[in-house]
């Protein structure tokens, strides 16, 4: 059995998908040989389309952009969608992360996954939906079975083990081991610092587009 990792964000490194597929690694041990996969733009390369076809298992880790895929990945899953060595066998699984503190704000995002496979004639086997995904990227690639993110890396064990048995099951959500008062005012905090680096004020927080 091949697993194709694949990590869909745009960030060059220090990504928090890249750190999920890190703890799924880690869960997936020796059981199955992996493909690690990099989607950075809408361009699939013929050395990623091979990597693909070895796999007869792909995860596809994104952050959510406006409740949804990133535009990149989109369009690599439309030139995907036109490949004729596709197949029921293949099987599909996804893990969305996002900046709200609750995974389940990915559902949406993971439903067009869902619609993907369905048009593309793949099997759709279930997602994980991560929330905290701020925190998740300053936790660092290591130790992902302890601190603040025991509860995504027990969620993550389970669906390894999903995946090596190819079982379906409905979308999972995990979050990070802090209440959520606490990540609110930390994200709060890393905007200030953020808009303040910028050249910006506090108040700049609040402004809307149409302003």
């Amino acid at each position: 059995m091949t697993v194709a990792l694949i990590n869909a964000s745009p960030k060059v490194k220090g990504s928090s998908s890249g750190i999920l597929l890190n703890d799924l690694k880690v869960c997936l041990g020796t059981r199955v040989d992996i493909e690690e996969i990099s989607l950075r733009t809408g361009k699939l390369t013929a050395d990623i389309i091979e990597k693909l076809k070895k796999a007869d298992t792909w995860v596809v880790a994104f952050p959510l952009y406006v409740d949804s895929l990133p535009s990149h990945l989109l369009s690599c899953l439309k030139q995907l969608e036109k490949m004729t060595w596709k197949s029921r066998d293949l099987c599909i699984y996804g893990i969305a992360n996002c900046g709200f503190y609750e995974g389940n704000q990915a559902e949406p995002a993971l439903n067009v996954l869902r619609n993907w496979c369905a048009k593309a004639g793949c099997a759709y086997k279930g997602s994980l939906g991560i929330g905290g995904g701020g925190a998740i990227a300053v936790s660092g690639d290591t130790s992902g079975n302890a601190g603040m993110r025991i509860q995504i890396f027990r969620a993550m064990k389970k669906f390894a083990e999903r995946i090596v048995k190819k079982e379906a099951e409905v979308n999972k959500y995990a979050t990070v081991a802090f209440p959520r008062f606490i990540y609110k005012i930390a994200a709060q905090h890393s905007w200030r610092t953020m808009i303040k680096s910028n050249g910006g004020k506090k108040k700049d927080l609040s402004k809307r587009l149409d302003q």
